[in-house]
């Protein structure tokens, strides 16, 4: 937890921002993995962490916008509660912990809610993403659970976007310290990809990093040497030397701040000089990110400068033909990097998205594009100092969608399908930073930048 008065100002820059009404801010509960008692590992709400601090399951916040009144809502714990957890704070002193003067038993909620709907009052809450908070706002307002999601507040939504899109010192400082865990994590993945090692006992190696030094990974780490499969879960293959391993993980602090970085590193040690080709293709595209995302720009425009790197290093290649900025417009580039960029960072991995994509990462001035590729660009809007995001351009040789492409004549006019088929073993690289935008333009976070350059990585996996 950060002190008391950090959570005091947002309350009250949220208070000013909604204006009117009453503020729900619902937290989690616990998950059962199997039965009632055996729970998943707790994750608190974001929104909830951010305005009230604790992480708790089973409580809510209320904020009156017109009388400034907060109220945090819970039950203290019981004997048998104490005999299975131990002491406890109150409710109260909970409250108090974080500057809130009123606390009240959970039950009070459906009181406190239900005479503001009756007085006419406008119940501002966000999207539910859990299906027992979804149930709840239907017990709250007698909107059926199913709905919950469409008649979230929009007021809301947009306030808490543009608070916590700029992230605080005591933030950037969390994220830093997540963004060392995974220099750990990844630097241990590439000392120990070697021929014969599992996928799963490095994925579970760097699981058991990120556990000992906060809560967990700040999600399901992705290491494969399929790296073809943008989100490949599955670790049941054996490393194979001359592949490529893709590890895509990160870490989650106790005060759920993450850290998500990408490092693709040959199986072996040594990179074959068709890997180095592609490699400095997305090297560059990378660096070419960096030296862009400043504020001011929109990321938009950084993510297709970034495709034209990579398309005019697929040319040199004889990959790709044709006019890059023609092909790059025309979505040609899609087929080797049909994702985006990158996304916000903070409190969740991909900072907000409960509260909807098209809030987080675009406005009225930046839209989402339905162009394939393009539109999996979670993070178009114009930076501001303070945002952090993330910087992770990619080159994948996708059999099925090459082929699908080929059969259909998909922008043939810019593709030698010819040669790219002869890529169709090589797999997928990806490289990612958490970048911080500065005043005058962005830096890493973290203290460490993990290896990268292929001088880099092949010097610490041969140590």
């Amino acid at each position: 937890m950060f002190d008391s008065l950090t959570y005091q100002n947002r309350r009250k820059a949220l208070r000013e921002k909604v204006g009117h009404g009453i503020i729900l801010i619902l937290g989690n509960n616990e998950a059962p993995a199997n039965y009632p008692d055996n729970t998943y590992k707790f994750r608190q709400d974001s929104s909830f962490v951010y305005f009230f601090g604790h992480s708790h399951p089973g409580f809510a916040g209320v904020i009156d916008a017109d009388s400034h009144e907060e109220c945090l809502f819970g039950d203290d714990v019981d004997m048998d509660d104490i005999i299975w957890m131990g002491p406890q704070s109150s409710v109260k002193e909970l409250a108090a912990q974080v500057g809130v003067a009123k606390s009240c038993p959970f039950a009070k909620l459906k009181e406190v809610i239900g005479k503001a709907i009756s007085q006419r009052r406008k119940i501002h809450f966000l999207p539910p993403y859990r299906y027992d908070n979804m149930l709840l706002v239907e017990d709250l307002t007698g909107i059926r659970a199913s709905m919950t999601p469409k008649h979230a507040s929009l007021e809301l939504i947009k306030a808490v976007v543009d608070l916590r899109s700029v992230k605080e010192p005591c933030e950037i400082a969390e994220i830093d310290r997540a963004c060392n865990v995974g220099y750990e994590m990844h630097t241990a993945a590439m000392r120990l990809c070697k021929p014969g090692v599992s996928e799963q006992y490095i994925a579970g190696v760097l699981d058991g990093i990120a556990a000992s030094y906060g809560r967990m990974v700040s999600f399901a780490t992705i290491l494969t040497q399929n790296g073809q499969t943008l989100h490949n879960h599955d670790h049941s293959h054996t490393l194979q030397e001359g592949r490529l391993m893709l590890t895509d993980a990160g870490a989650e602090l106790m005060n759920y701040y993450c850290s998500d970085h990408t490092r693709t590193v040959p199986v072996g040690g040594r990179f074959t000089s068709r890997q180095r080709d592609v490699y400095s293709i997305v090297l560059a595209c990378h660096d070419k990110a960096l030296e862009l995302a400043r504020p001011g720009v929109t990321y938009m425009s950084v993510h297709l400068d970034v495709c034209k790197v990579l398309a005019q290093g697929l040319k040199d290649l004889g990959l790709m033909k044709g006019d890059v900025e023609e092909a790059v417009a025309a979505g040609a580039h899609a087929l080797f990097l049909p994702h985006g960029l990158g996304h916000m960072m903070g409190l969740d991995v991909h900072d907000m998205e409960d509260l909807g994509q098209c809030h987080v990462g675009y406005d009225d001035e930046v839209r989402p594009s339905t162009q394939f590729g393009l539109a999996s660009l979670r993070m178009g809007r114009r930076l501001k100092e303070g945002f952090v995001i993330t910087d992770e351009p990619g080159c994948y040789f996708i059999p099925a969608l090459i082929d699908k492409w080929r059969a259909e004549g998909t922008n043939a006019s810019f593709l030698n399908f010819d040669a790219i088929d002869k890529f169709k073993d090589f797999g997928g690289i990806r490289l990612e930073d958490d970048i911080l935008i500065t005043a005058d333009g962005s830096r890493f976070t973290g203290e460490k930048r993990i290896p990268i350059t292929i001088d880099e990585v092949e010097d610490i996996m041969n140590r």
